[in-house]
């Protein structure tokens, strides 16, 4: 992995300052982190990109309070998280339905998009019925390669809880897939 010729504190300084392209950089750098965890927690794409812009917003309104000594990407991934919990707590009525993934072609064929269809709307359905804890620990630890500390730095939470967490959600994971996996057999 490059190390970035500027790094996320001095650009956020550069923020601070009023420098709004410098912000952009930020949100360029970590918009897709920001994005996968805000759909995790609202286990919905459209409202986890809203709910990741939401906390962009709020954290450029808040870049003067960040701490250049401390590392970024987790002060702004609680701002995140927080606007995507506050963005559930707002939706209401709204709902939408997503078009079928059948409309897309990938080339394969239709068995085998039957197939992938399936695995990903029964790991949807698994991932929703985590607790929202174990999901988020989960989500950012396995997809997003966070380590457990920098984890329970976001969540606000102790160490060994983020560890307790992926490990139960991991386990519950594969007890709710293992029918699948047998069915494909």
């Amino acid at each position: 992995m490059r190390t970035p010729l500027v790094t996320d504190a001095e650009l956020a300084a550069r923020a601070a300052a009023g420098d709004g392209e410098a912000f952009g950089q930020l949100v360029d750098r970590h918009a897709p982190a920001a994005r996968r965890a805000a759909r995790a927690l609202l286990g919905h794409e459209q409202d986890g990109d809203d709910a990741s812009q939401d906390g962009f917003l709020a954290a450029w309104g808040a870049i003067n309070r960040y701490d250049p000594e401390r590392p970024f990407r987790p002060w702004l991934m609680r701002i995140v998280v927080n606007a995507a919990r506050d963005f559930r707590r707002r939706q209401t009525v709204r709902r939408t339905e997503e078009l079928s993934p059948a409309l897309a072609t990938d080339g394969s064929g239709p068995d085998r998009s039957t197939d992938r269809a399936l695995l990903r709307g029964r790991l949807q359905a698994a991932l929703a019925d985590l607790p929202e804890r174990q999901r988020l620990a989960l989500t950012m630890f396995d997809a997003e390669g966070y380590a457990h500390a920098e984890i329970a730095e976001v969540l606000g939470m102790p160490e060994g809880t983020v560890r307790s967490d992926v490990f139960h959600a991991r386990r519950a994971l594969r007890s709710r897939l293992a029918p699948f996996y047998e069915e494909m057999k």
